[in-house]
């Protein structure tokens, strides 16, 4: 969610990302020997082996959830909405109680993390599930249940309301899930903002405040960037839409994904409305993407989801079946999704390789049509209505947009019957769009369908760890634009490996970013490289 309204915001970690829509010092050598230590600690310390093996069991519950989301999401007919609905209801409420039952709740309070290193498999998964369980047990397990029902019922409604344009048909079940969500938010001591419950959810530990200062600086940045942009004229983009078929679409999308380190025997690629990625387990990475004939719309987005997947392909088997075996964050796994869409895949040593491919897949549509234009085309930065068709610069304002409406949502400052009219006046106001119908507005994304208010800010929290990631990635790593000119991804993808994707969640995010990048997050490398690399071409 990219690409997860999807997911379930209330486990231990979310297993589906939904994309875009139409819906940690770092080194394996550390960590490696970590671990290698730690599963002899495990052989000699029955509790932490018991609560492992209740952990396990958990875990498989939540792949199970997962496996039901995914079904419904690719596979389901539209029949089979209310029995999905209550089995994936069961299943969330039965994972949720067995997690917070007093075995586990015993053994946490035995447990002690400072008997270990804290970099340790035994501290980390101590100090994890202990917040986690903290958490969890404040939630009743029938208010589990029932967000996942409702969240389950709007998804199916969510899909047919945007195909017509129909705010009404979606409303009741918007108004659902915004109550079930203040419920949950009462499950907790009075935050310093409400939000900060449910922005929890997603970027652990993190503020709302913080997210704030970070928006406003990006706006601050940004806007003039947007002004000057504007004023330099237009690029020619319009072959970029036009008929091209889905087949040919498909064929190209995997020759790309198959490039960065996709395989037959632990991924696949399937079709859908809204682009996720999902993991029900180790070696089963599930992308979706949504194939449109008339635009390329397609190869992002698949680009997109597998930065998500190979985040959790990454992380160390020794993990699995335990809070630690996921990534880290939804910012931080956003950072990936957008790494492999936008550093690699919008930059001109990626077109230098792909585009006399691309070419030769469609050869009527942009035989003459030069890898210059093309480079120049996929960069235009021009305010549109769609947030996954937002070139850059102007998404972060699709984000900042949706982050303002959530708050207000959960503050009761905003009532769903008035989403559509609140989000009309800043798309007008950000971006100078005069939205056309609620299908190209308020409808467009399966977020709040999915009852995942809290996930939008991550994106673009993403996109700044991003370029910090990648700019010590380049320092380390060397010629890195040589080695994408040759169509070579497989030393990016072990360093992102070994440095980021390994951990798991084994650290707070704050301290995985700056065990990756040595530093806290910070939007200055960001907005540099949007400058450096946008100015110029569109001056």
């Amino acid at each position: 969610m990219g690409r997860g309204s999807s997911c379930s915001a209330h486990s231990w970690h979310s297993s589906c990302f939904c994309a875009r829509e139409e819906s940690p010092p770092a080194g394996s050598s550390v960590f490696l020997g970590g671990l290698a230590s730690d599963r002899v600690v495990a052989m000699t310390d029955p509790k932490l082996d018991q609560l492992r093996a209740l952990l396990g069991e958990v875990d498989d519950l939540r792949k199970a959830s997962t496996v039901l989301f995914w079904d419904q999401r690719v596979m389901m007919p539209p029949g089979g909405a209310q029995a999905r609905a209550e089995a994936s209801a069961t299943v969330g409420r039965l994972a949720h109680e067995k997690f917070v039952s007093p075995e586990i709740g015993k053994l946490l309070d035995e447990l002690n993390e400072e008997d270990y290193d804290y970099d340790s498999f035994a501290a980390s998964l101590i100090r994890v599930t202990r917040r986690d369980y903290d958490k969890a047990v404040r939630v009743p397990p029938a208010l589990t249940g029932e967000m996942r029902r409702s969240s389950a019922l709007a998804l199916s409604a969510w899909g047919p309301a945007k195909q017509n344009s129909d705010f009404q048909a979606l409303l009741p079940h918007l108004e659902r899930n915004l109550e079930l969500r203040h419920r949950y938010v009462e499950c907790f001591p009075r935050p310093e903002e409400t939000y900060d419950v449910l922005l929890d959810d997603y970027e652990p530990l993190m503020k709302t405040a913080e997210v704030r200062e970070i928006f406003d600086e990006l706006k601050r940045e940004l806007l003039p960037l947007i002004e000057e942009i504007g004023d330099a004229g237009e690029i020619d983009s319009s072959f970029l839409r036009g008929d091209f078929p889905v087949a040919q679409q498909r064929d190209f999308a995997m020759r790309l994904v198959r490039r960065f380190g996709y395989t037959d025997e632990e991924w696949r690629l399937d079709q859908t409305a809204h682009p996720f990625m999902s993991t029900p387990g180790e070696g089963d990475i599930r992308l979706t993407t949504n194939f449109r004939s008339n635009d390329l719309s397609s190869i992002f987005a698949s680009m997109h989801e597998f930065g998500h997947g190979v985040y959790e392909w990454g992380v160390d088997s020794s993990l699995q079946r335990t809070p630690l075996a996921s990534g880290v964050s939804l910012a931080v796994h956003e950072s990936q999704s957008r790494s492999w869409e936008n550093l690699i895949g919008r930059s001109r040593a990626f077109w230098r390789f792909f585009f006399p491919q691309l070419q030769q897949t469609f050869p009527a549509q942009l035989g003459s049509v030069d890898e210059e234009t093309f480079y120049r085309a996929v960069n235009k930065v021009h305010p549109s209505l769609i947030r996954i068709d937002a070139d850059e610069v102007t998404y972060n304002l699709h984000i900042i947009l949706r982050f303002e409406v959530e708050q207000e949502l959960i503050d009761d400052r905003l009532t769903p019957k008035d989403l559509p009219q609140a989000w009309n006046e800043r798309m007008d106001e950000y971006l100078g769009i005069d939205v056309p119908d609620d299908a190209r507005g308020v409808l467009q994304d399966m977020h709040w369908a999915g009852g995942s208010i809290g996930y939008f800010p991550t994106y673009s929290l993403g996109n700044v760890i991003s370029v910090q990631i990648w700019e010590r990635l380049k320092d380390e790593v060397g010629d890195v634009d040589e080695q994408m000119e040759r169509g070579e991804f497989g030393e990016i993808r072990e360093w992102l490996r070994t440095h980021l994707y390994v951990l798991g969640r084994k650290f707070t995010p704050q301290e995985t970013i700056e065990r990756v990048t040595g530093s806290r997050i910070d939007p200055g490398p960001y907005v540099r490289y949007l400058r450096e690399k946008l100015a110029p071409q569109h001056a």
